[in-house]
């Protein structure tokens, strides 16, 4: 299935990733090319999920409106606590093992809409949004929020067939505590062409793996995307993943290789920076804030027990979000 030689981004090969039409009425097979994904790399493309060509290039366009701002006013709109709003350049470190500094992206964080004064408010990760002005970029937020009710709906979509894959039910992930009230994050992100280079400790985009249930990711036609499928390789093989107009690249999160007791795998990945401009849009997926997330009944056995204790969503990625981005007191000083 793999292209073995190295790439023009200096990859070992470029992988080849099932895709899943979310419009196709055979679920069965839907279910076996994820199944496959989710065991080989945690890495497939899903099409025809609804969100029309038309409607994603004008988020692109948006994105692009926002991101061409002067730093100055875009700092006006700087990520809270909550992790609304926008993050500069160098202000997240996905791997501090092998980065001299922090990513070549900045991004914009878009959660769900917790009014000020809702009990739910005073929760980590709930709260209300960070908007730039509206006669600054009019039509803006209608257009974030329109993509993050599609989105979450096709991640829905997706999370039925991933249940199914798991010999669960089909709305095993729709209940109220998980997916029913999900922490989901959309997530702009603006590559300025940089040129990576992992000899340097320099990335577009460290190597991780994403913290929840799953992400979905629409691209412009520049690559720079690379998984690796063993981490414990020595040394890493890196593998590039091919931009597709119109899908969702979508993999799984840590939360999801607990949940499968790592029999579904949230595979390690990165973003080298070729030389040239790139924007993308990243939608995470994590279930409620109360969520506990421990091993699925599918999932174990007496010859494979549960390989990680229970632990609720918020205390996980609370400690994840803490350890990747930088301290806000940071910027406080600079601007004083």
């Amino acid at each position: 299935m793999e292209n073995y030689g190295r790439s023009k981004n200096g990859a070992e090969a470029q992988t080849v990733l099932n895709c899943i039409d979310l419009s196709s009425p055979d679920i069965q097979q839907s279910v076996s090319l994820l199944k496959q994904a989710c065991l080989d790399c945690g890495f497939f493309y899903v099409v025809n999920h609804g969100i029309s060509q038309e409607f994603m290039e004008e988020v692109f366009s948006q994105s692009k409106r926002f991101f061409k701002m002067p730093l100055n006013e875009k700092m006006k709109v700087l990520r809270n606590e909550k992790h609304r709003g926008y993050t500069p350049v160098l202000d997240e470190l996905l791997d501090p093992d092998t980065q001299v500094r922090g990513d070549y992206k900045e991004g914009y964080y878009i959660g769900v809409e917790v009014p000020e004064g809702d009990p739910e408010s005073e929760k980590p990760f709930y709260g209300p949004n960070v908007w730039p002005a509206p006669d600054c970029l009019p039509g803006w937020r209608e257009t974030m929020e329109r993509f993050h009710r599609e989105a979450l709906e096709v991640a829905k979509a997706v999370a039925r067939i991933i249940a199914l894959a798991l010999d669960l039910d089909a709305d095993f992930f729709d209940k109220p505590e998980m997916l029913g009230q999900a922490i989901a994050t959309l997530r702009l992100l603006h590559y300025e062409g940089q040129i990576s280079d992992p000899s340097k400790g320099m990335y577009g985009a460290g190597a991780h793996s994403d913290y929840g249930l799953i992400t979905l990711l629409a691209t412009d036609e520049v690559a720079g995307l690379q998984i690796c499928k063993d981490r414990d390789a020595k040394p890493q093989l890196w593998e590039d993943v091919a931009p597709m107009k119109g899908a969702f690249i979508v993999n799984l999160g840590d939360m999801l290789e607990r949940w499968s007791n790592c029999i579904f795998k949230s595979t390690l990945h990165r973003v080298l920076g070729t030389g040239r401009e790139r924007y993308s849009i990243a939608f995470f997926v994590e279930p409620s804030h109360d969520c506990l997330v421990e091993c699925l009944p599918t999932c174990k056995s007496d010859k494979n027990p549960p390989k990680f204790p229970p632990i609720k969503c918020e205390t996980y990625l609370s400690q994840r979000y803490k350890d990747t981005h930088a301290d806000l007191n940071m910027y406080n000083k600079q601007q004083t």
